[in-house]
């Protein structure tokens, strides 16, 4: 027994506005259950010119728990059907989960099961896909004319199946990804199994996702595993996946995530923030101590950390006060006041109560300023290649990370210019950071300090 289902939805607040259900026995439809659903949610106005539901015609509409009996109903025993079936069965599911209720069934998809059975086609949209087999769609983007259009397909698909597929699709040790149904079979073909940075691609070929693998291929085909909402959204609008081979899982990072910043791609979050706009930097009052402090990064002539807003600022020198027992008075963080609180609880040594020497309190402001910078600040890092007899590089010169290259094993270097030559330049900020410290702490066999007397001939060497 089959139950071939198709819903619609508020969009990625994925709340269902329709519901319609067709039971089919393998011959034909033995049963349909059909509804509009009150989502309990405001309907996006491009959601309504897409589907034509209005949050007018839910207003009366049944809630999801008023049919949630039905629905486990008309689907107990059944095998659960659906174009990119990942979508609708996860919704469905977090319905009932909402409610307090599981929801379990075995899963068989439309898409997964036309790329195998109907091959060679460049998109296995319902739409496309129906118009290339001679299925009308009486009623697109509709629950029941999606489902009856997807009812039709299966049976042809049913009729075509003369090697047991649907069997194998069932099996609980099938491994077989859902490929996004926009997505042709040949640009997965063409990834490779190195390290590096894949964009995935809508249809008007912009890049709404970035992310980087030791492994590209088997990376992508975890997306399409993976059953998290933001997945299932992501890969239903993938068309197309592109990729940049880097060779070193380092330089992938840190390519990832100048690459995000730079295309700020919808489905990507962390490091997707604004230009850093504050800086921590430190100053010496005329009584000799020294201050930890942040303001407008162009006001800072020499920033110690880079930071995006107030909140991070604060929430980072508050740690390092913790850490080295800093005064927060002195780090700006208790103003008009004489002495800090942090000294009752006892976090503070006594530097605002003339209880610590000035020597030892700078002495540890002095630590924290040391080990926020690289412990060599001219260095260059070598790592794999993306072919034999190359070697790639990263380069970071008086704490600053300037970019990356690749050049041949053979090629020597005998200036800091000979890097500058082929290097790939890029900005600093304190994600690079993050990455490139991450890495020393594991890495170090891989690090060669470069000596001062280097010269830079077209850049002073002295950037900071």
């Amino acid at each position: 027994m089959y139950a071939v289902v198709d819903i619609e939805t508020t969009g990625y607040g994925s709340k269902i506005t329709e519901i319609s259900i067709f039971l089919h026995d393998g011959k034909r439809v033995i049963d349909e259950f059909t509804t509009l659903v009150n989502p309990e949610a405001n309907i996006p106005p491009f959601i309504t010119n897409l589907t034509g539901i209005s949050n007018a015609m839910v207003y009366n509409a049944p809630k999801f728990y008023e049919i949630a009996k039905k629905v486990e109903e008309i689907t107990k025993d059944a095998i659960f059907v659906a174009h990119s079936v990942n979508f609708d069965y996860n919704i469905i599911q977090k319905e009932f989960k909402d409610l307090g209720f599981e929801f379990k069934r075995k899963k068989l998809c439309t898409v997964r099961l036309s790329r195998k059975l109907i091959p060679g086609l460049k998109s296995y949209s319902l739409g496309t896909l129906c118009s290339s087999q001679g299925i009308s769609i009486s009623d697109r983007h509709r629950a029941r004319g999606d489902a009856e259009a997807t009812v039709i397909l299966f049976e042809k698909l049913l009729k075509l199946d003369d090697q047991n597929v649907f069997f194998t699709f069932l099996h609980p040790r099938s491994k077989h990804a859902t490929l996004p149904p926009l997505l042709p079979k040949s640009a997965l073909d063409k990834l490779p199994e190195t390290s590096g940075v894949y964009y995935f691609k809508n249809e008007k070929k912009e890049v709404i996702y970035v992310g980087k693998a030791k492994n590209i291929k088997q990376r992508v085909l975890s997306h399409f595993y993976d059953k998290a909402k933001k997945e299932v959204n992501m890969c239903l609008e993938t068309a197309d996946v592109s990729f940049t081979e880097t060779g070193s899982e380092l330089i992938a990072l840190l390519l990832e995530s100048a690459e995000i910043k730079k295309i700020y791609p919808k489905f990507n979050r962390a490091q997707r923030r604004a230009q850093e706009s504050l800086a921590l930097f430190s100053y010496e009052d005329r009584n000799g101590i020294i201050h930890l402090a942040y303001n407008r990064l162009k006001f800072v002539n020499k920033p110690l950390v880079k930071f995006h807003n107030t909140t991070e600022a604060r929430s980072f020198l508050e740690k390092l006060c913790e850490k080295y027992a800093l005064c927060p008075k002195y780090c700006h963080l208790q103003s008009n006041v004489t002495h800090c609180f942090h000294y009752q609880i006892k976090k503070c040594n006594g530097i605002c109560r003339n209880e610590e020497s000035i020597a030892l309190y700078n002495s540890r402001v002095e630590q924290a300023i040391l080990d926020l910078q690289f412990d060599s600040k001219n260095f260059v890092i070598k790592e794999k290649g993306r072919k034999k007899k190359e070697f790639a590089f990263v380069l970071v010169l008086n704490g600053i990370y300037k970019g990356f290259g690749y050049a041949s094993q053979k090629q020597s270097f005998e200036t800091v210019q000979d890097y500058y030559d082929i290097i790939i330049n890029q900005k600093d900020n304190r994600d690079t950071k993050r990455i490139l410290n991450a890495y020393l702490e594991k890495n170090n066999e891989n690090v060669e300090v470069i000596n001062n007397n280097f010269i830079l001939k077209n850049e002073p060497l002295l950037l900071f």
